[in-house]
């Protein structure tokens, strides 16, 4: 087997923690990171296979300084999981602009920075895995998670253009999508909730926290083997580039599948009457190349 060097933020807890643990079980070497450094050695140690470092994902200058402390300490970066972020659940009118910008700067910005600052190493090397951490919910609504759900549907976006762009070095990105796992993620120590209210919502509201709420440490998903699956896919030749977490994340995926594909077809008429008359014609002859 060869050895690895994982570079992980978020790394004190939950699924970063598990997929840190489960690394250095398989004798990889671990860059952890988190906005507290010390809250990583308390659950990892101080060892020599583990650099802990202080990493909040919205300051670049400390995302520069943890991949030089990398490469300086291990020599490059094999594989980078992107597992920063967070949760706000709120009603989208009774959210603020400072709340939407809070959460993309952890759950895009900062995945696009630190990925930035990754991808030279990866690049020199030919050869490097990307681990984005997606959700369900990147790829179908939520009520009370609008803010989540764009910032997930934005990183799906990115990863997969990105990958089309640095398959050529080696370099294969994945997007992990769990549905429910058991972690911190409805704590208040993690999630976000709403501040403000408006009386049309309340009823609603409330019942969308009373379904919520109540699942805090009772999902299904299975994070220590959610983080075993994922050394398997950073070991294979043709790692996926979407990979559902769970079975409640492919049943759901299942039915978005389904109802989009209800639509397209209910639609597909309609769709292809916006096509000119000149679309099929050869070219020279009225035809004309199309386009994105």
């Amino acid at each position: 087997m060869t050895t690895q060097t994982w570079f992980i933020t978020g790394a004190n807890r939950g699924i970063g923690l598990e997929i840190a643990r489960a690394a250095l079980g398989s004798g990889h070497r671990v860059v952890a990171t988190a906005r507290r450094r010390q809250t990583v050695v308390d659950a990892l140690g101080e060892r020599d296979d583990v650099l802990a470092l202080d990493l909040d994902v919205t300051d670049k200058p400390q995302i520069a300084a943890a991949v030089d402390a990398a490469r300086e300490r291990f020599d490059g970066i094999d594989v980078l999981v992107n597992n920063a972020g967070y949760g706000h659940l709120a009603l989208f009118e009774e959210t603020t602009d400072a709340d939407v910008r809070a959460q993309f700067d952890t759950n895009v910005f900062g995945l696009m920075d630190v990925t930035r600052a990754v991808l030279p190493l990866m690049r020199a090397q030919r050869s490097g895995r990307v681990l984005n951490l997606s959700s369900v919910a990147g790829f179908t609504g939520f009520a009370m998670a609008s803010l989540y759900c764009a910032s997930k549907f934005a990183v799906e976006g990115f990863s997969l253009s990105l990958a089309e762009e640095v398959r050529q070095f080696g370099i294969h990105v994945t997007l992990v999508a769990p549905g429910f796992i058991r972690t911190d993620f409805l704590d208040p120590s993690s999630m976000k909730l709403g501040g403000t209210s408006i009386d049309d919502y309340a009823a609603f509201n409330d019942a969308l926290r009373g379904a919520y709420l109540p699942m805090n440490h009772q999902q299904p998903g299975d994070p220590v083997r959610l983080a075993q699956a994922l050394l398997q896919l950073a070991a294979g030749d043709a790692p996926p580039l979407r990979w559902s977490a769970g079975s409640d994340a492919v049943e759901m995926v299942d039915a978005r599948l389904g109802a989009l594909k209800a639509e397209l077809d209910a639609a597909r008429g309609l769709s292809a009457s916006v096509d000119g008359d000149w679309v099929g014609a050869p070219a020279g002859q009225g035809g004309a190349q199309r386009s994105a």
